[in-house]
């Protein structure tokens, strides 16, 4: 009857490994975002982006003093 030998040291990091895949596949599963989701927050943001930049004032209207008419 023989006995496996086994490296704590190897099997303690493998243990490891395993457990910061397993928090891996968990956070992709949890936070992750599929590629449409991802272009459509974009398209979002983008949109929303222009829709603030069109409502902001020009710097030539703000500079002028009132007394330059």
């Amino acid at each position: 009857m023989s006995a496996e030998i086994v490296n704590l040291r190897q099997a303690r990091k493998q243990k490891q490994r395993q457990d910061k895949e397993k928090t891996a596949a968990d956070n992709r599963q949890k936070y992750g975002r599929s590629k449409a989701e991802r272009d459509a927050a974009r398209r979002r943001r983008e949109t929303l982006e222009k829709q603030v930049d069109g409502h902001l004032l020009d710097k030539a209207e703000t500079s002028r003093d009132p007394g330059d008419d």
